[in-house]
């Protein structure tokens, strides 16, 4: 296949591009900057520039372009810049099919766990409501930009969760202190994070290429684990204690409402949808996922 993606500079980004290019399939990617290779083309999202000579010929469209959540505290600046990071490549993306007269056959656009707000301890499939807060409401607006793909695009919008992997991540911060024995349960450990391991993100997106699948799909591990279990799991791979907690009210005085949306909110998805399809995890467990995270399993290091 012919594949555009936008957005392959982050963690999930790269790992996709190299998976897609190891099977075969010819990537071009997105730049905001000046190309360095024929593998790139430049363009402006947020002033809605796009030269459609990039999009012509390609079967799959890949947008996975916005600023990191978790990388800055949650300023009214910085909720601006996550959506406008998002919606903007999202609109400038639909605009650019709309004006070919071979559009591609897959877009493929990037939403979120976050979705579906804090939901406690109730099991999440596709067909759940959104929840509140400002991930919700971001996610809701993505999704909607996305399905503005012209007539006859399979439009598919991935819940992804929480990526985990050795490097960078969701983990970047958290391994090495648990490496040193510092780490621990985040508030009361009690929440649910819906994780996923990055050679499992590269597979679905792989697998909702070629699968006639289309909507929302929730990417995350069908064996769901609240986040002290999660922190266990990592440390025993270590040999490690993780016996350190950090208070909710810690928390939320330190990173505000960034605290009660990204760390503490529970969130139990099922992957109803790719289960159903037959999709096939390499790590489906904590069991199996945390070797690999941790490095005590060959393939656990990522260059």
């Amino acid at each position: 296949m012919q594949i555009v993606i936008s957005g392959a500079s982050g963690l999930i980004g790269k790992a996709v591009t190299r998976g897609l290019r190891g099977d075969g399939h010819k990537v071009l990617t997105l730049v905001r900057r000046p190309p360095t290779s024929a593998s790139e083309r430049q363009w402006d999202p947020q002033a809605g520039v796009l030269d459609t000579a990039a999009l012509e010929g390609a079967d799959a469209v890949i947008n996975l372009s916005g600023a990191g959540i978790g990388d800055r505290l949650w300023t009214r600046a910085r909720i601006r810049e996550l959506s406008r990071s998002r919606i903007l490549p999202t609109q400038t993306l639909v605009h650019g099919m709309k004006q070919l007269e071979s559009p591609p056959s897959v877009f493929i656009s990037q939403s979120a766990s976050g979705y579906y707000g804090d939901a406690g301890r109730a099991i999440l499939n596709e067909e759940s409501p959104a929840g509140t807060g400002v991930l919700a409401g971001l996610c809701l607006e993505w999704e909607a930009a996305a399905n503005e793909a012209p007539p006859g695009i399979r439009v598919i919008t991935p819940r992804t969760g929480v990526v985990l992997s050795p490097v960078g991540g969701a983990l970047g911060k958290l391994l090495p202190l648990l490496r040193l024995g510092l780490g621990g349960p985040l508030g009361n450990g009690r929440q649910y994070w819906p994780w996923i391991t990055l050679p499992d993100v590269v597979s679905a997106f792989s697998f909702l290429l070629q699968a006639p699948l289309a909507g929302p799909v929730n990417v995350a591990a069908p064996h769901s684990a609240q986040l002290h279990s999660l922190i266990s799991h990592l440390a025993a791979g270590l040999n490690r204690p993780a016996l350190l907690k950090i208070p909710a009210p810690l928390l939320r005085l330190v990173m505000g409402q960034l605290a009660d949306e990204l760390l503490l909110a529970s969130q139990r998805l099922d992957p109803v949808v790719l289960t159903s399809a037959g999709f096939q995890w390499k790590h489906p467990s904590l069991t199996t996922a945390a070797p690999w995270i941790t490095g005590r399993q060959e393939g656990g290091r990522i260059s």
